[in-house]
C-alpha cells in the first residue's frame, strides 16, 4: 500500500487517508440526495437514479484513486444536472433518453480527448498566476454553496445576497454556526480528523433543533432499485438541438473538471512548481469513464467535485483517500436512509472552512503586477458571483490576454493561451445569441 500510494513521499498516513476520504463523502453526499430528486423529475424516478448516481460515483472516484492516485472524487455535477433536467428537457421539450444520449456522446469525446493529451494541454496553457487564482475562486465558491445550503445567506433580506437573522425560524443556520465554531476550535486544537468530527457533532446537535430528522421506524438499510441501462435515443442525433445540448455538456464540464483539479491539488500541494497537475492525464480520464459509465447507468455528467477539498483539509493526499470515497458511495446503496439523516447543515461548516484553507493561496498572487494581478481578481471574483467555476475560468483568461496585451506584455502570453481565450469569447457570443 505505501509502494502503490506513495503516502510517506506525500506526508500522509492510512488513518490520515481514510479519514479524508470519509470527510469527503459526508461533505458530497448530499448528492446522492439532489441529483435523483432532480433528474427524477423528468420521469427516471429517484430510485434508478440513486443507483446510477451511487454506482458512476464510485467507478469515477475509483478510477481516480487507483490511476491517477489523487485525492478527489467524483459525481455527478451539480449545474449540469440542472441544465439536463430544466433546460434539455424541460425548455427545449426533448426526452431525458435523447438528454443522455447526448451525456454519452461527450464522454466518449473526452475520452478521444484525453488520450490524446489535449485537455492535459489546456491546463498546462493556463499561466502560474491564473492557477493559484482559480484554488482562491473555487474556495470562495465552495464557501458560498455551505452559506447557502445552511441557509445562512439568502437573497430574501431586502438586498442581493445577506445574512439571515439568526433566531429559532432559521434553525438549519444556527446549527450551521455552532458547526462552523466546532470545527475552528477542533482544527485550532489540531484535533485529527477535525472536520469529520464537526459533521458528526453537527448532526447529532441538529437532532433537538428538528434540523436533523430521524423518521418512525427508520431502518438504516435497503436494498438498490435497478438503474436505467442503456436508455438511448439516437434518432436525433444529427439535429442541430442535439449538438447545442452536447457541446454544452462538453464545454461546461471541460472547465468544471479543469477548474477543480487544479483548485484541490493546489491545496494538497501536489503540484510542481509551474503548477502543473501529477497524473493530469489519468485523472482526467476518470470523469471521462464516469460520465460513459453514468450515461448508461441512468444519470447526468459525472465530474470531479470541489468537495474533494474538505477531505484534502482533513488531511487526504492520494488515492488512498478516493479508494474510502468510492467504496463509500457503493455502502451508500444499501444504506440509503442513514446517510440521508446528515442535514446540509452538518456539512455546510466543512466548505465554509475550506474556503478559508483555500483562500491562503492568494498571498501568491503577485497583485504588484496589474497584468497578473486583475486577470486573477477576475477569476476570484467571477467564480462565487456567477456560481460557476467554468466561466470564472473563461473571462479570467480573456482578461490575462486583454491584461497581457494592455501592458506591453503579449510575449508573455503562449500560443494555447490565445487559442482559448478566443474560444471562451466565441462561446460567450454563442450563448447571446442563440
Amino acid at each position: 500500500m505505501e509502494k502503490f500510494f506513495k503516502l510517506k513521499e506525500r506526508g500522509t498516513t492510512v488513518s490520515k487517508e481514510i479519514v479524508g476520504g470519509i470527510t469527503t463523502f459526508l461533505a458530497m453526499a448530499y448528492i446522492l440526495a439532489v441529483n435523483p430528486g432532480m433528474l427524477g423529475e423528468t420521469g427516471m424516478g429517484f430510485g434508478p437514479v440513486f443507483t446510477a448516481t451511487a454506482i458512476a460515483s464510485a467507478v469515477a472516484t475509483l478510477v481516480m484513486a487507483l490511476w491517477a492516485n489523487l485525492p478527489v472524487a467524483l459525481a455527478p455535477g451539480m449545474g449540469l444536472n440542472a441544465f439536463f433536467t430544466y433546460t434539455v428537457c424541460f425548455g427545449m421539450g426533448c426526452s431525458w433518453q435523447l438528454a443522455l444520449t447526448a451525456v454519452l456522446v461527450e464522454g466518449l469525446i473526452f475520452i478521444v480527448l484525453s488520450i490524446f493529451g489535449i485537455r492535459e494541454k489546456i491546463i498546462t496553457a493556463i499561466p502560474a498566476g491564473m492557477k493559484k487564482a482559480v484554488a482562491v475562486g473555487i474556495g470562495l465558491f465552495i464557501a458560498l454553496i455551505g452559506l447557502a445550503n445552511a441557509g445562512i445567506v439568502s437573497s430574501e433580506t431586502g438586498t442581493i445576497i445577506g445574512f439571515v437573522n439568526f433566531n429559532m425560524a432559521a434553525r438549519p443556520a444556527v446549527v450551521a454556526i455552532i458547526g462552523l465554531i466546532i470545527t475552528v476550535i477542533l482544527y485550532l486544537l489540531k484535533v485529527p480528523g477535525a472536520i469529520l468530527l464537526a459533521i458528526i457533532a453537527t448532526t447529532i446537535i441538529g437532532i433537538p433543533f428538528g434540523v436533523t430528522s430521524i423518521p418512525e421506524g427508520f431502518k438504516p438499510f435497503s436494498l438498490p432499485a435497478a438503474p436505467l441501462f442503456c436508455k438511448f435515443e439516437w434518432a436525433s442525433v444529427l439535429s442541430v438541438k442535439f449538438l447545442v445540448i452536447m457541446f454544452t455538456f462538453l464545454f461546461t464540464d471541460l472547465f468544471d473538471t479543469i477548474g477543480t483539479l487544479m483548485g484541490v491539488t493546489q491545496q494538497a500541494n501536489l503540484v510542481d512548481k509551474d503548477g502543473n497537475i501529477p497524473n493530469a492525464k489519468q485523472a482526467l480520464m476518470a470523469d471521462s469513464i464516469g460520465t460513459v459509465v453514468g450515461a448508461c447507468l441512468g444519470t447526468s455528467t459525472v465530474t470531479s467535485f470541489v468537495e474533494s477539498s474538505s477531505g484534502v483539509a482533513a488531511g487526504g493526499r492520494t488515492g488512498l483517500t478516493s479508494v474510502t470515497t468510492g467504496v463509500l458511495f457503493l455502502l451508500a446503496l444499501f444504506m440509503t436512509p442513514l446517510f440521508a439523516l446528515i442535514p446540509s447543515a452538518a456539512t455546510a461548516p466543512a466548505l465554509i472552512f475550506v474556503g478559508f484553507l483555500m483562500m491562503q493561496q492568494v498571498v501568491d498572487i503577485d497583485f504588484k503586477d496589474p497584468t497578473e494581478g486583475i486577470p486573477a481578481f477576475v477569476t476570484i471574483m467571477v467564480m462565487p458571483f456567477s456560481y460557476s467555476i467554468s466561466k470564472g475560468i473563461a473571462f479570467g483568461m480573456i482578461a490575462y490576454v486583454i491584461a497581457k496585451c494592455a501592458g506591453k506584455k503579449s510575449k508573455d502570453i503562449p500560443v494555447a493561451t490565445w487559442i482559448l481565450a478566443v474560444i471562451f469569447v466565441a462561446d460567450i457570443i454563442f450563448e447571446a445569441v442563440k
